[in-house]
């Protein structure tokens, strides 16, 4: 396996998706990892565990990287590109993660907080996502159920629900309240993110300091799941209508996404002078796309052979 590329270190310690072309420009893999430095390294190492990128890895000419905002954006970055072209060394067409919402119904009578792969609009009733990988998704209900324990608090429950939420303290906590909290949490405001994982920490080092460990590490597991859906991304936008391409350039290289019904799904590069570098985008796109342009710049310069 020949030596690393320099452009392997112009990668940064984020995440975000990469992808490796051949000497005439054709995508030739499309990946995506929690570290782009260390997992695009990684392909000049024995790839042991990848044994049919090997043949591949001769024919790269170039390294390309879109840095996300979260693991998660990455994830949904990786699956819309790989909806819409499957480059000859990938062998998934999307992703393996199944996306599914989070669905809130704040019903005096009987509240739930669940996961839906569909939506059924109903009175009251809100979705939240989608978001990738439903087991994930399942241990931040688990989370947020344990610190608002909605779906034990109606008044038609059972007595051991009724016990259960006394245990979770929401057994006085009118549902109105205890939705709201969720709500929050799961529209990122920030304050109520913050308490929401400051909370499931508490309960985990109570944990682990009485030697609960296997407690501790469902807690543990549910905080990263909380982190995961209340993660920044704005690649899969369900809400959004219409078609948009959004631009930046760095140096001499054009970053053009487009954009179609709030999803990402093609992500180009091209040598492009400009007089005046800019951005051609929404506001909240500007900074994403301006470190993708100058990383991508970055990266022309840095050729594999």
């Amino acid at each position: 396996m020949p030596a690393r590329p320099d452009a392997v270190a112009a990668l940064p310690a984020a995440p975000g998706v990469y992808r490796f072309r051949d000497a005439g420009g054709r995508v030739l893999y499309v990946g995506r990892a929690g570290e782009l430095r260390r997992r695009v390294s990684s392909y000049w190492g024995d790839l042991r565990d990848r044994r049919h990128l090997r043949r591949m890895m001769p024919r790269v000419a170039r390294i390309e990287a879109l840095v996300c905002d979260s693991a998660h954006e990455a994830a949904w970055a990786e699956r819309n590109l790989l909806e819409r072209s499957l480059p000859p060394w990938n062998r998934i067409v999307g992703g393996l993660e199944v996306p599914v919402s989070i669905r809130l119904d704040p019903s005096p009578e009987a509240p739930r907080l669940g996961l839906a792969s569909v939506h059924q609009p109903a009175p009251g009733v809100r979705y939240f996502g989608p978001y990738l990988g439903a087991r994930k998704v399942r241990q931040a209900v688990s989370g947020l159920e344990r610190l608002y324990p909605i779906g034990h608090a109606g008044p038609t429950r059972t007595a051991g629900e009724r016990e259960l939420a006394r245990l979770r303290g929401g057994q006085d906590t009118p549902v109105a309240q205890l939705a709201s909290a969720v709500a929050s949490v799961l529209d990122r405001e920030a304050t109520a993110v913050a308490d929401a994982l400051a909370a499931l920490t508490s309960r985990r080092d109570a944990a682990a300091g009485a030697h609960a460990y296997e407690a501790a590490a469902r807690l543990q597991e549910e905080i990263e799941a909380v982190e995961w859906v209340v993660a920044p991304q704005r690649v899969t936008a369900p809400d959004e209508e219409g078609d948009e391409d959004v631009t930046a350039w760095g140096d001499d290289v054009l970053v053009r996404l487009r954009i179609r019904n709030g999803r990402l799904r093609a992500w180009e590069q091209e040598t492009c002078t400009r007089s005046v570098p800019g951005s051609r985008a929404p506001d909240g796109w500007v900074p994403f796309l301006r470190r993708n342009a100058e990383l991508a710049a970055r990266l022309a310069a840095l050729p594999v052979s």
